[in-house]
């Protein structure tokens, strides 16, 4: 089975797997580093989740597009490309949103975010490994 062919329910596994355990370590994380109650930093890990997820689907799709197209394979510089790619364009579209939530300057939001991408940068480099690694074993 080729990485290209991942059916829409399989990302939509893929992205809520990695998004539910990620929460299950962020949101206790980020609540004491920030000192917000777990409940807050736990609603506001979760709609970063469901942001997350959406863009997980879209950005891992335009990733095997781009993987057909040009043939590289999924070799450790590459899923440490596709880990920086993908946090990239979260940051962007998360930002605004933590700046309002926790009611700080977008600046102040984005050292808050720098943290939690030094967790979620060797999460999902680790994640995808691993689902790489099970996903073979399963094909076989």
């Amino acid at each position: 089975m080729s990485n290209f062919d991942r059916s829409p329910a399989e990302r939509a596994f893929h992205a809520l797997c990695f998004e539910v355990l990620a929460i299950g370590i962020s949101a206790p994380l980020a609540a004491w580093i920030t000192g917000r109650s777990v409940t807050s930093m736990g609603i506001l890990t979760a709609v970063i989740a469901v942001i997350a997820m959406l863009w997980n689907m879209l950005f891992n799709w335009l990733f095997d597009r781009t993987q057909a197209r040009y043939g590289f394979e999924r070799n450790y510089a590459m899923r440490v490309l596709h880990t920086l790619g993908f946090e990239a364009g979260l940051i962007v579209i998360v930002i605004p949103l933590i700046a309002v939530w926790l009611q700080v300057s977008l600046w102040q939001a984005l050292v808050l975010d720098i943290g939690l991408v030094l967790f979620y940068l060797p999460y999902g480099f680790l994640f995808n490994l691993g689902y790489d690694k099970i996903r073979e074993t399963l094909a076989v």
